[in-house]
């Protein structure tokens, strides 16, 4: 190709192609429903890429990520339902309506108020139904329980103070205790993580990132523990508990070091 390949036009050019008769068989052959899987592992390695701070695998994931897009629109596009140019005409033109403060007279002082103004003009846009109704079923729950309470929260349906939910906490904890079959404990556990993820919510903290950030934690000292036993010639399935807790504690001693 003799266009130049930072150019998106590029990028559309390069998708239509693979989708042609004359293009890539398995490009041809996807569908919306087929590539599903795809679009939300690109997601995820945009995600750990961000975690791990790595710029350079940063940019690359985004492209994944947006070839996704691409043969999306694209797919649609030979259906004659829309093309790449309608999505990014509408969020163009969301961008611009959703922002009054930017490209309008509205005044806003805060970040904070920022939220509120979104669900403002949704309801003034005559969009139906529950300001829930835009959280993705499909997202990870603890993520999802998460955000559906941010969304809550922007009509005022929130805890006064922080103290509330942790008191809220402290309840779901007491009933998790007192339940007495496996289908009431797997109920009061649910409302438990719950409140555990608004009391995240409520003092800034993304609950999915710090759950991935406890998994690797516990990942990378699991396996310096395989790492220590293998130099020591010990089995773990063998060693007792406690030889275990030694192990665990020598690994976090040699993190600190």
């Amino acid at each position: 190709m003799e266009e130049d390949l930072s150019s998106f036009e590029a990028f559309r050019k390069i998708i239509v192609r693979l989708r042609s008769p004359t293009g890539c068989p398995w490009d041809r052959k996807q569908t919306h429903e087929s590539l599903k899987p795809y679009l939300i592992e690109e997601a995820y390695e945009v995600i750990q890429a961000l975690d791990k701070g790595d710029h350079q695998k940063l940019c690359e994931e985004l492209g994944d990520l947006l070839l996704q897009i691409g043969l999306h629109s694209q797919i649609a596009s030979e259906a004659g339902e829309f093309d790449i140019s309608d999505v990014i005409r509408g969020i163009n033109e969301k961008l611009i309506r959703r922002h009054p403060h930017v490209f309008g007279d509205l005044e806003v002082e805060r970040a904070d108020e920022v939220p509120f103004l979104w669900e403002e003009l949704k309801r003034k846009e005559g969009k139906e139904g529950s300001i829930l109704d835009s959280v993705p079923r499909e997202m990870p729950a603890l993520a999802r329980s998460q955000l559906l309470q941010e969304r809550a929260a922007r009509v005022g349906f929130d805890w006064e103070r922080v103290e509330g939910v942790l008191d809220k906490v402290a309840e779901e904890v007491q009933e998790l205790k007192e339940a007495d079959n496996p289908q009431q404990k797997a109920s009061e556990f649910g409302d438990l993580l719950f409140a555990l993820a608004n009391y995240a919510r409520w003092i800034g903290i993304d609950l999915e990132a710090a759950l991935r950030s406890a998994n690797e934690k516990f990942y990378r000292r699991f396996t310096k523990m395989e790492e220590l036993c293998r130099k020591q010639g010990l089995s773990m399935e063998k060693l007792s508990l406690k030889e275990l807790d030694v192990l665990w504690e020598e690994v976090k001693r040699l993190e600190e070091t």
